[in-house]
Order: structure tokens, then sequence, then C-alpha cells
């Protein structure tokens, strides 16, 4: 039971999502702003995020040299915009100490600002070819369902997680890194959450879940986010007041976006303390730089 790493190479080879971050052409700084942008975000959100940040920031030194303000403001409505500071504190690190070049190393990855296990590891398969475990939602339940034989993947555990995936690699880099994208667009495609399609599935003949009669998944309940009425929410209808006017604002224009002042003046005092927002001397609100 289990994966069959060329058969899945194959088919990824075959229906591979087309998407701009994978072309040839594409650098490893692509990379990363794609990988950053696509935690929790959909495809479909960041794509043209993705290709306007580009063209404006093809490269890490021109993203540290904008404000942050700029940044914050280009980031829209992808969603937990402190991902958009800490790339922009990556971006200053990598122009300023390897040359502009986003390093190809897991260890110098992760020494970086705001670039965890995951992302790290995904530029470094992605990016530059390299065998290394990448593990996502996607491809955890993948591996719970066609290794293990269950539903869906339990509590995430980093170690395990890793070590999950690091034996199913080829020992070779390029296979490996070929391999890693395709357990990602499995889970992504077809090894889906809720209504999995297994007769598309290039390795459903081994899969461990359907030889055991494919059993829901038994594990502890998951938490489901919530959006409407959570501080969440509240934070983005703040920044949305600040992203679209030039300059700072009185907080009247913010007290305007929630009707609840405990909440709406808790929220904007966290946007405060992350550094999505600034105060000036005379007590206006504005993003960061712009004032």
């Amino acid at each position: 039971m289990g994966v069959d790493a060329d058969v899945l190479i194959e088919w990824f080879g075959e229906v591979g999502r087309d998407l701009p971050w994978r072309e040839p052409e594409c650098t490893a700084w692509g990379v990363l702003v794609s990988e950053i942008m696509l935690q929790q975000t959909p495809v479909a959100r960041v794509q043209p995020i993705w290709l306007e940040w580009m063209t404006r920031w093809p490269v890490p030194s021109a993203l540290a040299a904008s404000s942050q303000g700029e940044v914050v403001r280009a980031w829209g409505k992808l969603g937990y915009p402190r991902r958009a500071l800490r790339l922009h504190a990556a971006a200053a690190v990598i122009a300023e100490k390897h040359g502009d070049v986003v390093p190809s190393d897991v260890d110098t990855l992760l020494a970086l600002p705001g670039i965890g296990a995951y992302t790290a590891r995904a530029v470094a398969a992605f990016a530059y070819g390299k065998r290394a475990p990448v593990v996502d939602t996607n491809v955890r339940r993948v591996v719970a369902r066609a290794v293990h034989g269950a539903g869906d993947a339990g509590p995430p555990s980093n170690t395990r997680d890793m070590a999950d995936v690091e034996v199913l690699l080829p020992l070779e880099d390029a296979p490996a890194a070929k391999l890693s994208a395709a357990l990602m667009e499995l889970g992504a495609l077809v090894c889906t959450a809720r209504s999995p399609r297994c007769a598309d599935c290039p390795i459903y003949d081994d899969c461990a879940w359907q030889h055991a009669g494919k059993p829901a998944y038994a594990g502890p309940a998951k938490q489901v986010q919530k959006f409407a009425g959570t501080d969440r929410q509240v934070r983005g209808l703040l920044l949305d007041v600040l992203r679209g006017t030039e300059g700072p604002v009185e907080k009247a224009r913010l007290d305007l976006v929630w009707h609840e002042s405990g909440q709406r003046d808790r929220c904007l005092d966290s946007l405060l303390v992350d550094g999505l927002l600034e105060q000036t001397g005379d007590g206006l609100f504005a993003l960061p730089g712009e004032h």
C-alpha cells in the first residue's frame, strides 16, 4: 500500500496546473513570494496579486526599498496581512546578505525572518529542485489515506509528518522535488477533504484507504475557522479604510467600520502592535511609513 513515485510524477506531468510560479523562468524569489501568499489562501485569489507583485518587485531589493505601507496596500485582500510585513523583512535580508538571490539551502532559508519549516523546504524543492519533505494540509491528507488507510490526517506533528513524507521521496534531488509537487497537487485536485475523486486517482489501486473500505475519519474534531464577526474580519475592515485612502485618517473614520466599540478598539490596538498601522503625533492613523 502507498505511493508509487513514478506513477505520481508522470500523472503530475500530465495534469499539473499551469501556474506562473511553476514556469521554468520563474525565479526563486517568485517561488518564495508565491509560497508566502498561498498560505491559507486559494490559488485563484493569489494569482493576480502575485503577478502584480512580480511586475512591481521582480527582485527582493525592489520590495525592500518600498515602505511597509506600500507593501501592506499591495497585499490587498489576501488576508493575514502580517505575511506582507514578514516578506518585506525577508526581502531586506536577502538583498543585504545574500546578493539579492533567495538562498537554496534549507537552514539558510530558515534563518530568514518569517520563514518556517514548510516554506523553507518548499522553496528548496520547487525553486531549486532539491530533495526536501514539503508537508502541507493536502500532503498530510494524501499520506494519511494512501499510506495509513485513515480517512484524514490527525493533528499536525512536524517531526512525524516530515518523516512520513521523507520515506516516500526518491533519493535523487530532481524526482524527489517533482514528487513533492505531485503529492501536493494530488491533495489539492483529487484527494480532497470532502469529496475525493477516487476514480481519477493515479494511485487508487495501491491506496490503503480504499483497500480498508474508505473508513470515515475518526480522529479529533478539526476546528472550523469562521470569519463573520471575528477579530480577523474587524482588522480587515480597519485596514481597508487605510488601503483606500492616501495618508493618515482620523479615528472617527475608523469608528464607522464596526458597531461594537470594545472589539473595534481591541482590533485597532492589535494592528498597532503588529506594525500594520501607526499612530501619528497628532492622533491620526496611517499605514506604516505613510505619515
